[in-house]
C-alpha cells in the first residue's frame, strides 16, 4: 500500500529526532518514566473554520487575536463586540505561514483590536466564521491574578494542569517556555493548539520559548520557526527587535520575557533592549516588576545543573539593580521557591526566584534535589502543578502553587510577598541601576 504524505512526514521527522538525540549528551540524572501522550481523533472541519484560536496582550488597551485555517484564502478578520452576536467593531490583521521539511502550516492569521475596555468581557469571531469566543480584558489596576505553569506539553498531566488553571479565577496566564513539545513533530504544533484553545482563547496568554521550541536542523531550518510563526508576542510594541524577548504593562506590573536561547551577553541585542525597558519603567506606575524566562538561575535540582549560570551572569545585575521583585523561570521540572537571593546567596533586596516548569510534559518529573539544601531555597517538591500570583495592591502580593493531586483550591505552597520599592531597596539601588545604563 502506498504511504500517504502525513505517515511520510512523520517518517522523516521522526528520523531527524533520532539523530539528534542521539548526539545529545545526558548527565547522570535519570528521568522517571514519562506519563502518556493524550490521544487527537481526527476531527474533519471546514476549510475557512478557524482553529487554534488564542489572544495575547498587544500594547495598551489592545489584544492580538490569532487563529490557523486551512483555507489559504480566508479573511484575517476579526468581527468583535461587548454583546453576544452583535459586533459592532472589526479589524483586519496579517497573516503568515511556514513550512517544515514536508510539513506545511495552515494559513497563520494575527489580527490586534481595540482599543478595548479594561476588565470587561468581548464576544468576536474569527474570519468571519465558525462559532463565537468570547474572552475577558484585565483589569488596569489592582488586584490582578496571574496564573503560572511552564512546561506543558500534551499528556494526561497537562490535561489535569489546564482544569486546574481553569477552576481558578485569573486574569492573564504566563508560560516560561516549552509549549507544545513538539520536538519536530509540527503535528503537535497543531494539537496543542486544539487543546489549548478553551482557554487561551478566553484569556491572554503571555509566552516565552524554551529549549523545545528550538527544532534547529543545521544548514536545512532556523530555530524557533513554528515558534515565531505561531506564538507572536508583543514584540514590536515594547521595541524589542525578536519575538524571543519582549515586555509589556498589565495593570500595576510590568513583566519583562527573557529568551534563555537567544544571545544575551552585554554585545548581544537582548541586552541592549533589557536595558533600554528597564530605563523606561516608572515604579510609579508598575510598582511591581517582574522577569520570565525559560532556565532557572537559582536550581537545587540534580537536573540542569548550571545551565542558566552564564545568562545569570550576564543579566542578573541589571535585574537586581532594577529592583525585580520576582522571577518565574521553568526547565527543571520540578517546583522550587527561593528566599530574595542575589548573587549566589540570599539578600534582602533581591528578587524571589520561582521555579515552575512542571506543567505537565512527557519527560515526567525531576525527581532528584541535591542533599544539601542551599541556604536561600525555602520550598521545593518534585509535583506538577501551577502557581498563581494575586497581586493585590502596590506593595502585597499572594504567591501560591497548587500541586495537581490536590484540588485547585488546596494550597500546596503560600507566601505574601512585598516590593523592594516598599521596602527601600529601590532607592539604594537606583545609582547601581543609573551606572548600569550609563555603560555604553
Amino acid at each position: 500500500m502506498k504511504p500517504n504524505l502525513k505517515t511520510l512526514v512523520s517518517v522523516v521527522s521522526l528520523a531527524v529526532v533520532s539523530v539528534i538525540n542521539v548526539t545529545a549528551t545526558t548527565g547522570d540524572y535519570i528521568r522517571p518514566a514519562p506519563r502518556k501522550n493524550l490521544q487527537f481523533p481526527w476531527s474533519p472541519k471546514h476549510s475557512s473554520h478557524p482553529q487554534q484560536v488564542h489572544i495575547s496582550l498587544a500594547g495598551d488597551k489592545h489584544m492580538r487575536v490569532t487563529w490557523i485555517t486551512d483555507d489559504k484564502s480566508a479573511p484575517s478578520v476579526v468581527n468583535y463586540g461587548m454583546s453576544p452576536g452583535k459586533y459592532n467593531s472589526v479589524a483586519q490583521g496579517e497573516s503568515t505561514s511556514y513550512s517544515y521539511l514536508l510539513y506545511s502550516s495552515g494559513k497563520i492569521h494575527h489580527t490586534v483590536i481595540g482599543p478595548l475596555e479594561d476588565d470587561t468581557i468581548y464576544y468576536y469571531q474569527c474570519g468571519r466564521e465558525g462559532p463565537e469566543f468570547k474572552f475577558k480584558t484585565p483589569p488596569s489596576q489592582f488586584p490582578i491574578t496571574l496564573a503560572v505553569a511552564g512546561d506543558l506539553g500534551q499528556t494526561g498531566w497537562t490535561k489535569s494542569t489546564l482544569d486546574h488553571i481553569d477552576q481558578c479565577i485569573y486574569d492573564v496566564y504566563m508560560l516560561p517556555g516549552d509549549l507544545s513539545y513538539a520536538d519536530y513533530i509540527q503535528s503537535r504544533w497543531d494539537t496543542f493548539g486544539e487543546l489549548v484553545q478553551p482557554l487561551a482563547s478566553a484569556r491572554p496568554w503571555m509566552v516565552t520559548q524554551g529549549n523545545h521550541e528550538k527544532e534547529h536542523i543545521l544548514l536545512i531550518k532556523k530555530s524557533f520557526a513554528a515558534y515565531n510563526a505561531r506564538w507572536k508576542m508583543p514584540y514590536e510594541e515594547s521595541g524589542s527587535s525578536s519575538n524571543l524577548y519582549y515586555s509589556f504593562d498589565v495593570a500595576g506590573a510590568h513583566i519583562i520575557m527573557l529568551g534563555s536561547y537567544t544571545d544575551y551577553d552585554e554585545f548581544s541585542d537582548q541586552y541592549s533592549w533589557l536595558k533600554a525597558d528597564l530605563a523606561k519603567v516608572d515604579r510609579e506606575k508598575t510598582p511591581w516588576l517582574l522577569a520570565l524566562f525559560h532556565v532557572p538561575w537559582y536550581n537545587s535540582n540534580d537536573a540542569h545543573q548550571g545551565e542558566g549560570d552564564n545568562m545569570m551572569a550576564s543579566m542578573e545585575p541589571l535585574l537586581n539593580a532594577a529592583g525585580v521583585d520576582i522571577v518565574l523561570a521553568g526547565h527543571v521540572h520540578a517546583y522550587e521557591r527561593s528566599q530574595r537571593v542575589y548573587n549566589g546567596r540570599s539578600d534582602s533586596c533581591g528578587a524571589v526566584h520561582i521555579t515552575i516548569g512542571d506543567g505537565g510534559n512527557r519527560e515526567g518529573l525531576a525527581h532528584r534535589f541535591k542533599d544539601q539544601q542551599p541556604e536561600w531555597s525555602v520550598f521545593r517538591e518534585a509535583s506538577f502543578g501551577h502557581g498563581e500570583l494575586k497581586i493585590v495592591n502596590s506593595t502585597h502580593a499572594f504567591w501560591s502553587w497548587h500541586r495537581n493531586d490536590d484540588d485547585e483550591p488546596v494550597r500546596s505552597d503560600e507566601v505574601w510577598i512585598t516590593t523592594l520599592r516598599s521596602s527601600g531597596c529601590i532607592l539604594e539601588e537606583s545609582r547601581d541601576l543609573r551606572k548600569l545604563l550609563l555603560q555604553p
